[in-house]
This record gives C-alpha cells, sequence and structure tokens, in this order.
C-alpha cells in the first residue's frame, strides 16, 4: 500500500499567524526527513507504480525534465509526515467549506506529482498511484488535498463538504486532454470513407473537390447559431469520453469572415460549456479556390491576424494558437514559415500541422520557431526528432489519422527514446470521426506500441503541455484544477483496455470538482 500525506491548502498558509506558520513549516522539514526512501506523498511521483500499484518510490528511474530521480528522496514541498499533528492550519481547513470528496478509491493515479510540467519516456514509465486514498476539491474548483483515505477523513469533517462521492473499488483519473481537435464544421463527409475504401487517398479526395473544400463550402453557408450548435453536441460527447480539456480549431473557413465565424462559435461555447477549450486560429488549413499558396499567406498576414490581434486586444474573442497545413500542395515551408512567425508576434502559440504525407522538414521549423507542439508527424525525419526533443517541443500523435488514411505510423517509440515530449489527439475532424481519447490511447497502444503508462501520460500532462497548460490540468495535484474522471473498475488500466467500452465504464466526469457528468448506468465490476 502506498503511504501519502495530507497537504496542507496553499491558500491557508498566509491566513495563520506567523508563530503557527512556523510550526507548520517544521512539521514540513520533518516531512520531508520522513519522506527519504519511504516514497511517501501526495506530490511526488512514485516509481513503477503503474501496473499493480506497488509501493512508490520503490524503483525510482530518471526523472520526466531531466532533473532528478522520479521516486523515492525526499517528500515533496507541502507534505506532511505518515502520522501528522492535527495543526492549527490543518484543523483550519478541517471546517472550511469544500466542494467535493472522492473518498477510499481503490487507485489514485496522479501522473505527475512534483509539478512537472511534462513527462518524457523515463518519468511516463513510473506514473504515480495511490491506493485506498481519497481527495479533497475546494469551493474555487482546485485540489486542496491528495492522501492516504484515512488521513484526509482526518483532517476533513464531513459536514464540510457539498458532495462526497464513495470510490470504494473504482479508479480516479485526470481528465483526459485532447490536443487536436477539428470540432466546428458543417455537412456530412461519410460518403468520403467508401472513397478512402475503395483507395482513393487523401489528396485524391481533396483535388477531387471533396476532403476540406467540401467541408469549408458548407461551414460558410451554416448560420453561427447553427455551427454553435453542433459544436455543443460534439464537445458534450467529447466530454462523456471523459475529455475535460480540448484543442478547438477553426480552418474550415479560409475567408477572414469564416474564420472569424468559427473563432466567435469556440468563444461561445469557452464562456457557455463546462469544457476546458484552447482555441486556435487555422486559416492556413488550406489554399481557398482561386487562390495561390502566396496569395493566401499575404492575405493572411495582411488581413486575418491583423484583424484577429484587433479582436483579441478588444476582449471580443480569445485565442490561444496559430496553425498552418504545411504539405506539398498546400502551404509549403516557406509560407509556412512566414504564417507562424507572423503569428507569433501577436502573441499566438505555435502549434502547427507538420510532416503528416511528405517530409517537410516541419518538425526542423517548428523547433527553430519555438513551436509549443507540432501534430501528426508521419512522415518526420531523425533530424526533426532530435530538434524537437531539444526545443521541447511537444509531438502531438494522432493515431485515428494514420488509421483512417491507411499512412505509416507516426515513430513514437524512437520519439520517446530520443527524449521528445509525446502528447495524443483524437484529430476529431469530418476525416477521422473520434470523439474518445480512450480509443485513442487504445490505439497508440496497439498500432504505435506505446505502453499504457506512456498513452496515460500522452494523453494528460503531455496533451496539456501541448496546450502550455500543464501548470493547471493534466495531473492530480494539489493546486491544479479539480478535473477528474471515477471509471467503474479497480484498475487504471481498463480505460485503455476496453476499446470502444468506455460508455460502461466511465462513471463519473468532474470538472472543477462538479460532477458533469454521471452515468447511471455503470455497474461494479467486482471481478476487476
Amino acid at each position: 500500500m502506498h503511504r501519502c500525506c495530507h497537504v496542507i491548502p496553499d491558500r491557508m498558509q498566509h491566513s495563520i499567524p506567523r508563530q503557527e506558520r512556523a510550526a507548520a513549516k517544521l512539521e514540513q522539514t520533518k516531512a520531508g526527513r520522513a519522506g527519504a526512501g519511504a516514497g511517501a506523498g501526495a506530490g511526488s511521483v512514485p516509481g513503477e507504480a503503474g501496473q499493480h500499484g506497488g509501493r512508490a518510490g520503490q524503483h525510482g528511474g530518471r526523472g520526466s525534465t531531466g532533473g532528478g530521480r522520479a521516486g523515492g528522496g525526499r517528500a515533496a514541498p507541502g507534505t506532511l509526515s505518515r502520522r501528522p499533528r492535527r495543526s492549527v492550519s490543518a484543523a483550519m481547513a478541517g471546517r472550511q467549506r469544500q466542494r467535493l470528496l472522492l473518498e477510499n478509491a481503490e487507485q489514485l493515479v496522479l501522473v505527475c506529482g512534483r509539478r512537472e510540467p511534462y513527462l518524457r519516456r523515463d518519468g511516463a514509465a513510473g506514473l504515480g498511484v495511490l491506493r485506498a486514498a481519497s481527495l479533497v476539491v475546494g469551493l474555487d474548483g482546485c485540489i486542496k488535498a491528495v492522501g492516504r483515505a484515512d488521513v484526509i477523513r482526518n483532517q476533513f469533517s464531513e459536514a464540510t463538504f457539498e458532495r462526497i462521492i464513495d470510490c470504494s473499488g473504482k479508479c480516479v483519473l485526470p481528465g483526459l486532454v485532447d490536443a487536436h481537435t477539428h470540432p466546428v464544421w458543417a455537412g456530412d463527409r461519410v460518403h468520403e470513407f467508401a472513397m478512402k475504401l475503395a483507395g482513393a487517398s487523401y489528396m485524391e479526395i481533396h483535388q477531387a473537390g471533396g476532403g476540406i473544400h467540401f467541408t469549408v463550402e458548407h461551414t460558410r453557408k451554416a448560420t453561427e447559431d447553427e455551427l454553435f450548435t453542433t459544436l455543443q453536441h460534439r464537445l458534450g460527447r467529447m466530454l462523456r469520453a471523459g475529455s475535460t480539456l480540448v484543442e478547438c480549431k477553426s480552418g474550415y473557413g479560409l475567408n477572414l469572415e469564416t474564420e472569424l465565424k468559427m473563432l466567435r462559435v469556440i468563444e461561445r461555447a469557452q464562456k457557455s460549456m463546462d469544457i476546458g477549450i484552447s482555441s486556435t486560429y487555422c486559416g492556413a488549413h488550406a489554399v481557398p479556390k482561386g487562390k495561390t499558396a502566396t496569395e493566401a499567406t499575404d492575405d493572411i498576414i495582411n488581413n486575418h491576424l491583423p484583424k484577429l490581434k484587433e479582436l483579441k486586444l478588444s476582449g471580443e474573442i480569445h485565442v490561444n494558437n496559430i496553425d498552418v497545413f504545411c504539405e506539398k500542395g498546400v502551404f509549403d515551408l516557406e509560407s509556412t514559415r512566414r504564417i507562424l512567425q507572423a503569428g507569433k508576434d501577436i502573441g499566438l502559440q505555435i502549434n502547427f500541422h507538420g510532416d503528416e504525407l511528405h517530409p517537410m522538414k516541419s518538425a526542423e521549423l517548428g523547433a527553430e520557431l519555438g513551436a509549443r507542439a507540432i501534430s501528426h508527424l508521419e512522415e518526420v525525419s531523425d533530424e526533426g526528432i532530435v530538434a524537437m526533443a531539444r526545443a521541447k517541443c511537444a509531438a502531438v500523435l494522432l493515431p485515428t489519422t494514420a488509421y483512417m488514411l491507411r499512412l505509416k505510423q507516426p515513430q513514437a517509440r524512437k520519439m520517446l527514446e530520443e527524449g521528445v515530449i509525446v502528447a495524443l489527439g483524437s484529430d476529431f475532424n469530418p476525416n477521422a470521426y473520434c470523439f474518445s481519447m480512450p480509443m485513442v490511447m487504445h490505439l497508440a497502444c496497439v498500432n504505435m506500441k506505446m505502453s499504457m503508462n506512456e498513452a496515460l501520460a500522452a494523453a494528460t500532462i503531455n496533451a496539456a503541455y501541448a496546450l502550455g497548460k500543464s501548470d493547471t490540468h493534466g495531473s492530480l495535484e494539489v493546486g491544479k484544477q479539480g478535473d477528474l474522471l471515477i471509471i467503474n473498475s479497480s484498475r487504471w488500466e481498463h480505460l485503455i483496455y476496453q476499446f470502444g467500452g468506455h460508455e460502461a465504464l466511465i462513471n463519473y466526469v468532474i470538472v472543477k470538482g462538479k460532477v458533469i457528468y454521471e452515468n447511471g448506468r455503470c455497474e461494479t465490476m467486482s471481478s476487476y
């Protein structure tokens, strides 16, 4: 059984007298000594604990950010000893109103415990898993404590919680993060599936007037309300499949008017829905009909981006990222460079499509420009992999795309071995109609030879890093947002193992400590 400890809520530290803060600090220092070799606390990253919930810190292993060891050693700052005294600050915390208590989980998957912004291969090998553990979310929607169930019970009064969920026999995991989606569009391209099955390639369909251009035509005709209604439905399905943070792209407008319409739709969803959204301008998704790539590039730089900057400054639209489809027959390397640099100049994070169908040296370009992430990468070069690892540029791999288009698989194992930060996304779009990150993780394991630990890290902390959100999302750590899943199994791996069956497995989806989805059809599966 893992040893785990209550964490003093951060905001309590400033509300108690100096002498009491000093006493709490002394207890934390003692905890650091006690934690050495014991692998304790709610803030540490245990060693090989992912498969069977072995002792935290048992095997250690290299840390995820090139620094210290992942397991054992000193307890993380903010933890108390295994049998903590009930300090004044802890007593005050126990009397404060809290939003949610998840109690006595069979497994509680931290993913990280030392505020790592991402996990490389060795860090992902030792995901932190606690047994017989509880978690507290405060009224502000952030995690206040993670630890052994009996210790948490001793520190908090039951009357302080708005809701208590008994997680006996169940697993608690971080909400999943989908790092790449195209969810705003109109029209139906199911007919193209038959063309693909008959052997037509992506570019053959594209050149025949299908693909992106087909969707662009229908999206331009759709009203903002129509697009918003379909977006709500799609995001709702993603949420029910366990995604609590998703990236949402524009890109089916290709003219300024429709691109802004799509971004306004995403803005409405950000303000009205519980699911977290990272918004991406993707006006360079294809070259509009009647224009050359150079003309389209000039239009984006001279018209689209200045208007976007104006709307960002006014607060009308909040956009986080800029994307370009860097590909033969679309935007070449130099056009991509110009657009990405112009977007970076107005404060957008670079997160783009690269090296998907042909080797374009997109990875090398992204590393040079300081890109946060590059997606697809089926045709990435060895030099590009090394460059991305050095630049800490995340590789957002999309197993559904390689599956649907019968492309060769991205070199996930080589990327992991070279130290690339590997993330996952669904690539939800008319060409890859998949809402389910559990299915994406399954495909990553089977087709890309990732381990289940690596896949979960890629769909949580690393996907959050790809969106610039790993300081608030992607792991169950004190201070982070309380986005969680409860699954009806005593082993977390069932979330990946049961492909296509998440509807019967995911019991609760929780955002900021509030239950957003509760699946009443779930039945306890005691045989697990």
